[in-house]
């Protein structure tokens, strides 16, 4: 034998994936590679620029308000879409979408999520922390994207 294994033989791509970290300058960009990547193995690639996008802007929500910048990101493949899911054990400042004043630099993301996403929230954890989520490809024609 040459050492050629059939395809049936390979591992089944995981429909899941979760990083636990601590986040810094840099993190958001790590994350999106890892996100596309694993967009690409689940035929979601042309979810890619959106769903990097709603990522950044959770991450840096980490990077700016939570205590120590340590959270769990998950992404989880879903039928036609992708769900995102960034979970921290600082269960202060629930996120809403905030009226920001137009002069102001920052206070736009959960705007910019909202525009950008089928449906996102926040939920309480059991620890005293939160999960904010993502869903995005779900009720989207394949190839659509908003940008």
């Amino acid at each position: 034998m040459n050492g050629y294994f059939p395809s049936i033989y390979a591992s089944p791509v995981s429909t899941q994936y979760r990083m636990t970290l601590t986040v810094g300058e840099h993190s958001a960009r790590h994350i999106r590679r890892i996100a596309r990547m694993h967009l690409e193995n689940w035929e979601r690639q042309h979810l890619s620029d959106t769903v990097e996008l709603a990522l950044t802007e959770l991450i840096a929500n980490v990077i700016r308000h939570v205590p120590g910048s340590h959270c769990t990101v998950l992404l989880l493949k879903q039928q036609t879409g992708v769900r995102a899911e960034v979970t921290d054990a600082y269960g202060r400042l629930l996120p809403t979408p905030a009226k920001s004043d137009p002069e102001s630099e920052g206070g736009r993301g959960l705007l910019l999520l909202d525009a950008l996403v089928d449906k996102w929230g926040v939920s309480p954890t059991p620890g005293g922390g939160k999960t904010v989520w993502f869903e995005y490809g779900n009720s989207r024609t394949q190839g659509s994207n908003p940008l």
